[in-house]
């Protein structure tokens, strides 16, 4: 690599481009260009990491030309303790300076790294929500779904016709919440959607600290799932719940499902270690659930699963390890522990 150019901020800089960071792996988040740089030089984890990897989307565009911003989404390999692998970050780094010198802006930028093995493509949820963030984030109009996204929403026609809704329009109008008429629509349509919009709506609205009101709503809604036994409801709300600026709120409704007869359903195991993660940094409610886990037979390799992935996220890492050392630990627990390191 270039010996001035160490890092991939350093590699944007010297393009003479504006940038921006975001994790788009376990959820969308804008990573400052202070934590970006230490994540660069390994002082401090990854504060997000998934399977052992940082999912970044770097958006990027030239100061002195007004085209589209440009975006590449990469995939880096993370170390034992979640930090970068730096000589995988240099690899990248001198492919592109290979391949297109500090030119990163060229017309030819996406069809030059196609075969660069950290570009990857995000599902369709990702790249739908990425999109409608870049046009909040840069001042750009919505795409043309989101006007009759929001007339779905306001109830006028209606919940049944769903089907001409389009997942990019519903991803417009979560990332528009903070527009009073969307977030009092939604609050007064969330009971009545069908699951069809439920479903996409949750991969959206996972990335957004939704205000205390349409918290407040889903909680209701939860708990009516949790008493109705309905699987599927109650993980779309714990979706949309996950980053939720109430997070005491969410904690509660976590708590009152590791009480109820639904706490060892798979799919709400896999909900809450995926996405409501950051209720798990208290030891107490990472106990209960650790060992709730324990319990399900039917998944023998569940725990081992679980257990590395949560152990990857720094701010669980220091009390799943405590975890290892408590003493008033169930058989089952103590059990699965050990096979950790059987």
């Amino acid at each position: 690599m270039d010996s001035n150019i160490s890092t991939l901020a350093n590699l944007l800089d010297a393009a003479g481009t504006q940038w921006r960071v975001y994790d788009i792996g376990r959820r969308i988040t804008k990573i400052n260009k202070e934590t970006f740089s230490k994540i660069e030089d390994a002082q401090i984890p990854y504060p997000s990491p998934l399977q052992k990897h940082a999912l970044i989307a770097i958006l990027f565009w030239d100061k002195k030309q007004t085209e589209e911003p440009y975006i590449w989404f990469l995939k880096l390999p993370l170390d034992e303790e979640s930090k970068l692998i730096q000589a995988s970050r240099d690899h990248f780094a001198s492919m592109v300076l290979e391949a297109l010198g500090t030119q990163i802006t060229s017309q030819q930028d996406v069809q030059q790294l196609n075969n660069n093995p950290y570009v990857f493509t995000p599902n369709a949820n990702k790249r739908a929500a990425f999109n409608a963030l870049m046009k909040v984030e840069t001042n750009k109009p919505a795409s043309i779904y989101y006007e009759s996204t929001q007339l779905y929403f306001s109830g006028k026609l209606g919940f049944k016709d769903w089907k001409s809704l389009s997942l990019q329009g519903i991803a417009d109008f979560s990332f528009r919440l903070d527009k009073t008429e969307n977030v009092t629509n939604l609050i007064n349509s969330f009971a009545y959607l069908p699951v069809e919009v439920c479903t996409p709506l949750a991969s959206m609205l996972e990335n957004i600290e939704i205000p205390t009101s349409l918290t407040e709503k889903l909680i209701e809604l939860t708990h009516n799932a949790i008493k109705n036994k309905d699987v599927p409801a109650l993980v779309n709300y714990l979706r949309c719940l996950s980053h939720t600026k109430a997070q005491t709120l969410l904690n509660d409704v976590i708590d009152t499902i590791l009480s109820s007869e639904l706490a060892c359903n798979l799919d709400i195991i896999l909900t809450i270690t995926g996405r409501a993660w950051a209720s798990l940094s208290e030891l107490k409610r990472l106990h209960q659930f650790m060992d709730t886990v324990a319990y399900i037979e039917d998944y023998p390799e569940l725990f081992s699963g679980i257990f590395a992935d949560l152990v990857a996220i720094p701010t669980i890492r220091p009390q799943l390890l405590a975890l290892l050392r408590v003493d008033n630990r169930s058989d089952a627990l103590a059990r699965a522990i050990g096979k950790l390191f059987s």
